[in-house]
This record gives C-alpha cells, structure tokens and sequence, in this order.
C-alpha cells in the first residue's frame, strides 16, 4: 500500500442521502408512470441483476433514478427484474423486443450481456452502471453505443475505514462481500486503506477482517442474497471479537444486521450504496454511516439527455470531487462520533480532492 500525504487541506464533507423507499416489483416487466406533460415518443427501460428493485440498495437506486427521469420527460418506462445470472440476456433482448429506446442495465455482471446487445442494436442507446464495458482494457468502451456510469467509491471507503477505526472499541473491524467482483472489493480495498492510514496518522493497531489488500482476497457469500450464508459469514466475523461491520453486496446487509442483533452486542453496520438508514429504517439503529453511490442521479441524467436526444456516451466516473460517491450522515451514532474524529474527515476528503492524499483502486488515473 502506499499514500502519498502532504498537508492536509480543509473542507466539507459531502454528505446526501438516498431517494425514498420504493415498493418492490414483479419479475415481468412493468409499465411506468403515465405521461405528465407533452407526449415524446421514447421509451426508456432497465434491467435489474439478481437482488431485484427492492434490494434497498443499488438497484433501487436505479431503478428510483429512471422513474425520476421518467415523470421529468412525461413518459412511460419499462422495468424488469432478474432473478438469477442466466436471465440477464433474455431480459434485455426482451426490452430490445418492446421498442426501448435506452436500456439501463444495472450492475456489473449485466456488462457482457449489455455489450452483446449493444452490438447487435447499434441504433439502441444503452448505460452501463458499475462496468467500464472494456473488455480488452484499452481504455475505450468496446461499444459506441454504450455509457458506463461508474463510481470509484474506494475514495468514500477509505473515510468509512479512518472513521471506523476512530470509533471500534474493540479494535478489531470487519468486512465481507457478496462476490469478490470489482465493484464490491473496490469497497472492502478503500476501508482498509482508510483503516491502514488511520494507523499510521494514529500509532495504532486496529485490525481488519476479512478482506486482505495483498492477495486481493477475503471473505465471500457467492451471491447477493440475504441467506443463511451471508449470516453465516457475519457471525464468524462478530466471534472474532469485531464491532464493527461492513457488508459488501445488496441486501446482505440484512443478514449481518440479523447477526449483530442475535449477538446482544453494540456492533455497528455500515451500509453500502444508498443511506440505508433511509432506504431500511429498521435497521437504522445499528448504522454507523453508509458508503453512497450517487446512482440515482447518474441514472436520472443519462436518461433526460438520452431522451431530448442528447445521449452522451462518454463515461462518468463518480468521485468525492463530483459528488459521485461520499459518506452518509451519522444519524443515531452521532452522539458516538467524536467532534474531532468527523472533523478529521472533512479534512481528509478534501486531501483526496485536491489528490494530497491519494486512494488507490482499479478506476483511479
């Protein structure tokens, strides 16, 4: 690991919370709101992965981003959720079918299926959320017709980290995350240089389970399920003696918040995506902050471009700087956040703005 560190400049910490809970969906596709103002003749559509549009996380996200941008435009909107890997293409052939005009495919694992697609329809605008679309890594999405809505969220990790390792009491941190993919260990790498840098700044030991920076390895469910095996895994990490917990991966945070709560101890969740203490009240008691994607927006604004005819492919990257990614609130842990140590987080975003303090990940240049 290394940082590069100077003096530290001063400035606010971006903090935004999610949109509002959204009601779960069917598996079919679904019609959207109907038209508010002057009719366009576009149709924009989404295709979940495998958590679903009420994962109350990224999905939601998306799927809150393309409603939004829907009602703005006056038209409907199409939706459709995956219940499993082997659905991805069927679903977005099937929107291909019904005359989408642009299809959101949202996650990482939708990007071989989305450039297929993309490829064979080249008259069709399709957005990529969460992969770059660069199979032989030249740099260029391998599709012109493709826009990659990207977030290097190590950036907003690595102040989760510094601000979890200021907060345990036991010392001891940890994480783990549904597939050892990079858009989840972009998080798990950012939290322990956060932490990493915490000890440094600190002359302290706080320890990190479950993920390992060196072999670019840790602890995995296979999926993005609530299951016995995400609880599984938290557990293991809570008998470790770890208060505090970040799980990387959709709704897996429900089974580490199933975990903590069985375990009669003050254990914080730290949430990934949107502010789950908005997005999953009843598990706000327990979150530290959560590590935001500002996939909302970036959906949202693709699909007003696209659909006044202005469709950009050319990527956005999320950052601290653009407001991409950042930390949420602290809401009920407030009181157990010192002044000092969120004041030390104001000033470390700013020295990764200003690029004093340099947070390594697959996405930085």
């Amino acid at each position: 690991m290394t940082f590069t560190t100077k003096k530290a400049a001063f400035g606010g910490l971006a903090m935004f919370g999610a949109a509002a809970l959204l009601a779960g969906c069917a598996s079919a596709p679904e019609e959207g709101p109907e038209s508010t103002g002057e009719a366009l003749d576009y149709l924009p559509c989404m295709v979940s992965d495998a958590g679903g549009f009420d994962d109350k996380s990224f999905n939601q996200l998306g799927y809150e981003g393309l409603e939004a941008a829907a009602e703005e435009l006056g038209v409907e909107f199409k939706a459709v959720e995956s219940a499993a890997e082997t659905d991805y293409a069927s679903n977005i052939q099937s929107l291909v079918d019904q005359g989408c005009n642009t299809i959101v495919t949202v996650g990482f694992l939708l990007a071989p299926a989305a450039l297929e697609a993309a490829t064979a329809n080249p008259d069709l605008e399709f957005v990529s959320i969460d992969d770059t679309v660069d199979q032989d890594f030249d740099g260029t999405t391998d599709a012109p017709n493709i826009k990659p809505i990207i977030f290097d969220t190590a950036q907003a990790a690595f102040l989760a980290g510094y601000l979890s390792a200021g907060v345990t009491q036991t010392g001891v941190v940890g994480t783990f995350g549904g597939m050892n993919i990079p858009t989840v260990s972009i998080f798990m790498d950012g939290f322990a240089q956060g932490i990493d840098y915490y000890n440094e700044q600190n002359g302290t030991a706080v320890k990190l389970l479950g993920w390992d920076r060196a072999a670019q390895d840790g602890s995995f469910t296979g999926g993005f399920e609530a299951n016995d095996t995400a609880r599984q895994i938290a557990q293991g990490l809570i008998d470790q003696n770890v208060d505090i917990l970040l799980p990387v991966g959709g709704p897996i945070y429900q089974s580490a918040a199933a975990a903590i709560t069985d375990s009669g101890r003050e254990i914080a969740l730290i949430g990934v995506d949107a502010d789950v203490y908005e997005t999953d009240p009843s598990v706000g008691s327990l979150l530290l902050t959560s590590i935001l994607k500002g996939i909302d927006v970036g959906v949202h604004e693709a699909i007003v471009e696209a659909g006044n005819g202005n469709f950009d492919a050319a990527p956005f990257v999320g950052t601290l700087e653009n407001e991409g990614v950042g930390v949420a609130p602290f809401h009920d842990w407030e009181s157990k956040v010192p002044a000092d140590l969120a004041s030390k987080l104001d000033e470390l975003k700013a020295a990764i703005v200003s690029g004093d303090i340099t947070v390594e990940s697959y996405l930085a240049s």
